[in-house]
């Protein structure tokens, strides 16, 4: 101790005697804080030979920070030392837990909070936090909220954001380990001279104690729909006339990348870049707006067709359009009409028996040449011209909810 003091004081004269270096600087930095640990520890030993009875009395007057822990197991205990002291032992040994409850009644619960309550409980210790993560409580959720939205290219892509912050997250421990070894070592110091400051040493840790700020990135749903919620995660998915219902995008439905916003309740769209355009951005997009992708066609991908043998006039259709080549494909609803040589009898109709299938486009105005378009039954690829753009892939809409949702995005006025 003495030689630390000594070696302090000639470090000071040094310094008052030359021009202030970086790496005097930095010595004397270092030198104060090893001056300041062993002054700690040379407190904490007077305190340790205060007696063995002042240390129980500043330990009972100066308890740990209270846990959520069971303790009618240890009341029991306390209980049955006494010998033949009845039934007030358990009643001594503190006030009852949650955790106390049995495990069906503690699932039930947790089962019916909602996920700013279930989050908030996974805070209170580590018992809680390994239940509340559990992802049967988290399933409903996502599902729930989620579900419309999230197809199979979000839970791909979900998987890829993991590793990738998992990568960067063991790079910037590496550079801090040392940062947190010398803060670690400060609050240890000091808890030996003033137990209040073992409170603070769970949450320097990492431990249970506090809450984090922001949600810990693993593979589990709660991780999932907490990243989602905050507006970090960007996920693939479809958005209904893009734009804001731009007048060239209407009655389509084109891939973007999403985020979600809190605040709004609305979702940030980013649509890739094609030919000249750079990304576009677009805020405010509603939820009646976004849905997760049908099929996991890329958008610069033809779709297999594998309906074409069963459209007959009337059934409901998606196809596949782009203006040229360098732009990716939107789906464009449609309808099966009948051919120019049929009167569109239903007792006389053989359009279904016809290698031609006439595609039509009611939302634009007769005699516009994108009211309707003819594809072959039998071998249909790609088809069209840098005017007219060009027509990939059909689906049959099967689904009465995806036909009512194309009727309800049904413009006011009819498109030129």
């Amino acid at each position: 101790m003495l030689a630390l003091v000594a070696t302090f004081v000639l470090a000071c004269l040094v310094f008052l005697s030359k021009p202030c270096a970086r790496e005097m600087r930095l010595f004397l930095s270092t030198l104060c804080q090893e001056l300041a640990l062993a002054l700690l520890g040379f407190l904490a030993g007077l305190r340790l030979l205060g007696g063995v009875g002042a240390g129980a009395a500043a330990e009972t007057t100066m308890p740990l920070m209270p846990s959520f822990k069971r303790k009618r197991a240890a009341a029991v205990e306390e209980g049955g030392g006494g010998g033949g002291g009845g039934g007030g032992g358990e009643e001594a040994g503190g006030e009852p837990s949650v955790l106390d409850l049995p495990e069906l009644a503690i699932e039930c619960i947790l089962a019916r909070l909602p996920p700013s309550e279930l989050r908030n409980m996974a805070g209170v210790c580590r018992s809680m936090r390994e239940r509340c993560r559990g992802d049967h409580l988290w399933e409903r959720h996502m599902s729930e909220k989620w579900g419309g939205v999230l197809g199979h290219a979000a839970r791909e892509e979900w998987r890829t954001y993991l590793a990738s912050a998992a990568d960067t997250g063991g790079a910037a421990a590496s550079c801090s380990l040392a940062g947190g070894g010398r803060h670690r070592r400060w609050l240890a110091a000091l808890s030996c001279v003033c137990p209040v400051v073992s409170w603070m040493r769970p949450r320097a840790d990492g431990g249970s104690g506090g809450k984090s700020a922001g949600p810990v990135l693993d593979d589990s749903i709660m991780s999932w729909y907490l990243s989602m919620e905050s507006g970090k995660f960007w996920f693939p998915a479809q958005v209904y006339n893009r734009e804001h219902g731009h007048v060239g995008f209407m009655m389509s439905c084109y891939d973007a990348e999403l985020s979600y916003d809190f605040h709004s309740d609305t979702f940030r769209a980013r649509y890739p870049p094609h030919g000249r355009r750079t990304v576009v951005l677009e805020d405010g997009v509603h939820w009646d707006r976004v849905r997760a992708p049908p099929v996991d066609t890329h958008a610069h991908d033809l779709h297999a067709s594998d309906c074409l043998h069963e459209l007959r006039p009337g059934d409901n259709i998606e196809i596949q359009w782009r203006r040229n080549k360098e732009f990716p494909y939107g789906w464009w609803y449609g309808v099966v009409g009948h051919l120019e040589s049929c009167d569109g009898s239903e007792h006389f109709c053989r359009c279904h028996l016809s290698d031609t299938v006439v595609l039509e486009f009611n939302q634009y105005t007769p005699g516009s040449r994108w009211r309707q378009a003819l594809v072959n039954r039998k071998d249909h690829r790609e088809e069209g011209n840098e005017g007219d753009g060009f027509y990939g892939g059909i689906r049959k809409l099967r689904s009465k909810d995806e036909i009512s949702k194309w009727r309800q995005l049904w413009p006011t006025d009819i498109l030129e």
